[in-house]
């Protein structure tokens, strides 16, 4: 059975998760009980019956940072934020 930790999930993220789907399903583990289970998209499409995925698309992560919410903040705005709210714990 392919594990991963929700532990190591969390520290090494996202390249946890490829580098464990290359073996198949993943089985998610946390506190040593199960959590869940991450597919890859071609065995998903296998089990729905839906068609495969399209060979050459993006990655998860490519998706992800092509779909990043704008939250309509300059870097400058959230920076300026950020420092108040930090001010504010001293």
């Amino acid at each position: 059975m392919n594990l991963l930790t929700a532990a190591e999930l969390k520290r090494r993220g996202w390249a946890a998760l490829e580098e464990s789907l290359q073996y198949g399903p993943v089985h998610i583990t946390k506190h040593n009980k199960a959590a869940a289970v991450v597919l890859s998209e071609d065995e998903y499409s296998r089990l729905t019956n839906a068609a495969p995925a399209t060979k050459g698309g993006v990655t998860a992560a490519q998706w992800l940072l092509a779909h990043a919410a704008k939250a309509g903040k300059s870097k400058a705005d959230l920076d300026r934020a950020l420092r108040k709210e930090r001010d504010a714990w001293t």
